[in-house]
Order: C-alpha cells, then structure tokens, then sequence
C-alpha cells in the first residue's frame, strides 16, 4: 500500500531516484571531482593575480 502512494506522489521521480541510488558512487565521483576542480582553479586564479 505505501508503494501505491509513493507512485503516486513521487510519480516519474520514483524511477529517476532508483537510478540514483544504483548509480550513486558514479555521481558522487563526478560531483567531487568538479568541486575539486573549481577550488584549484580559483587558487590558480588568486595565485596569477597575485603576481601581476
């Protein structure tokens, strides 16, 4: 019964979410890794300012 609702209020969702959650270690990788660089990047940046 509380699948039928979770259907229903989540609808498309639902599925998008079991991807997810199959895929998570995929995702996370690729959300940490862009974080990572945009961090050396803005140091890169500061540092080339720093120096002109």
């Amino acid at each position: 019964m509380t699948d039928m609702f979770l259907d229903f209020m989540l609808g498309p969702m639902r599925g998008i979410g079991d991807f997810y959650f199959e895929h998570q270690m995929v995702f996370n990788t690729i959300v940490v890794g862009i974080a990572l660089f945009a961090l050396i990047r803005k140091r890169k940046g500061k540092q080339a300012k720093e120096q002109s």
